[in-house]
């Protein structure tokens, strides 16, 4: 799996830059007061980089397009395009933004507004400059017409039209795309600069076309190319992040735009259906856009469809974090009576974004499907039956979980011995371990890789599930507490 190179630190700051607002242009707000599917819902940029998530037609698009509206460099036509005779619903559009122009003003944040009325767009516009790869930049080489003209063998550039990528631009396409591409070419492939061919270079020196690269390769080395050609305090607005790209290389491509914005002072918008591509950004960084509702928090990708009514399930539960799903899944297995197979847990980043996820789903009146939310032990969020949302036991899950077992680890250990993929007979040195691991540990969220790795460089997963499993055995009071608490919403094998 891989492992994002963006420290904390640098979150933090950037975090911290946004929170200040310490830039001379950048978007901090948009209200989309009506515009397609939405009314009245407000998007706020906490973050330099910014992903907007959900299922198809569930509005990720409208609110990039409501983005670029608020600029001139981008025409309202490319984003919203309109048919006079079937696009009625378009009249008395509406959006409203609280943005950063230092131009226009020196301190405070300055206030826009874009409508749609009497068949064209109104807009306070703003000067910023905005660069926009659509989903088109993935289309191959081979299916644009307007490279054709280039396989006639009577083509020849000169050497001024070939131009190498740069040392810069090179390094970081390497790292997203991890290959080699300093010896890659930018052929301007007419007159006006508007038409560019790639060309690449074997292990052996041999040059070859962009008509034989991949179509993720080409839209990721002329966008960074674009990025890094582009001036301080650009906006960034990217479509389907992570078309025609390997889960690696969307991974990697989000780490580069957070260190870009970091660098440049960019801010970045982008649009993703992939889990890959949210997984270094901060919970405050990710946007939800779901049948006209915007909702701020790092959701599992897969938990949207349980928000847009795509799974057969009787019962929803929303979680805060992972280990917080697994201890759920480990309760809910421990009783044989309760169909398990019929429950979708997910964990969704957070427990604001976990409650209100859950809020959404019980008072949506088209969803099918009862959710409900289990909240950690030491969240700040309140316990509510009306809003179903229950609470696990103890403070801080890994340690809780953790102690009690530690508690009872003369009775445990053997059984963790076999979980832990090692023989019964060796449980002293099991017990030896975890005690050792308790006294010098720090950080309790590494507590069951410190074991794994003590153990014999066991997978943390597998030590945190023998400890989940082991608990439901050992403190079966506290399993039946909870599950007497959801019981209701529950689906039961024989009910």
């Amino acid at each position: 799996m891989y492992k994002s190179e963006i420290r904390p630190s640098q979150i933090n700051k950037l975090m911290d830059k946004a929170r200040k607002l310490n830039y001379e242009k950048y978007l901090h707000r948009v209200n989309l007061i009506k515009c397609r599917a939405f009314n009245n819902q407000s998007i706020e940029f906490d973050y330099p980089v910014t992903a907007l998530i959900g299922p198809n037609g569930g509005g990720k698009t409208t609110i990039l397009g409501a983005c670029a509206l608020l600029y001139n460099s981008i025409q309202p036509r490319q984003f919203f395009t309109r048919n006079r005779q079937l696009d009625e619903d378009m009249k008395n559009w509406s959006i409203a933004y609280d943005v950063i122009d230092r131009s226009k003003n020196k301190t405070e944040k300055i206030k826009r507004t874009a409508s749609f009325s009497k068949e064209k767009w109104y807009r306070d516009a703003l000067d910023r400059d905005v660069l926009f790869f659509g989903i088109s930049r993935t289309l191959p080489a081979v299916e644009r017409k307007d490279l054709s003209k280039f396989t006639n063998k009577n083509v020849v550039f000169s050497e001024d039209e070939i131009l190498e990528l740069g040392e810069s631009a090179a390094k970081h396409i390497s790292k997203i795309l991890g290959k080699d591409v300093s010896k890659y070419s930018i052929v301007k492939a007419d007159k006006f600069g508007n038409i560019s061919i790639l060309t690449g270079r074997t292990e052996n020196g041999s040059s070859y076309s962009e008509f034989h690269f991949g179509a993720g390769e080409s839209s990721v080395i002329k966008m960074v190319m674009g990025i890094e050609n582009a001036p301080l305090q650009s906006l960034i607005l990217i479509e389907e992040l992570e078309n025609g790209l390997h889960p690696l290389a969307t991974a990697r491509l989000v780490d580069y735009l957070i260190d870009v914005a970091d660098r440049k002072g960019v801010q970045v918008i982008f649009t993703t259906h992939s889990e890959h591509a949210i997984s270094s950004l901060p919970s405050e960084a990710v946007w939800a856009a779901i049948d006209g509702t915007a909702i701020q928090g790092k959701l599992d990708i897969h938990s949207l469809r349980s928000l847009t009514g795509e799974i057969n399930s009787k019962l929803i539960i929303y979680t805060e974090d992972e280990f917080a799903k697994k201890w759920v899944e480990a309760i809910i297995r421990s009783d044989r009576n309760i169909a398990f197979e019929a429950i979708e847990i997910y964990a969704m980043g957070g427990d604001g974004t976990a409650v209100k996820v859950n809020k959404y789903h019980h008072s949506d009146p088209s969803s099918k499907v009862q959710s409900i939310c289990i909240i950690d032990g030491d969240s700040r969020q309140s316990e509510s039956v009306s809003d179903r949302v229950y609470r696990l036991p103890g403070e801080e899950p890994e340690l809780h979980v953790f102690d009690e077992i530690v508690d009872k680890l003369d009775e445990s250990s053997g059984i963790l011995s076999v979980r832990f993929m090692r023989e019964f007979k060796d449980s002293e040195e099991i017990k030896k371990i975890i005690k050792e691991v308790s006294m010098t540990n720090r950080d309790h969220h590494l507590i069951y890789s410190q074991i794994g790795e003590q153990v014999g460089f066991i997978d943390e997963n597998i030590i945190r599930d023998a400890f989940l499993s082991t608990w439901c055995q050992k403190y079966q009071n506290e399993v039946k507490e909870l599950i007497s608490q959801i019981d209701t919403y529950l689906p039961y094998v024989n009910r």
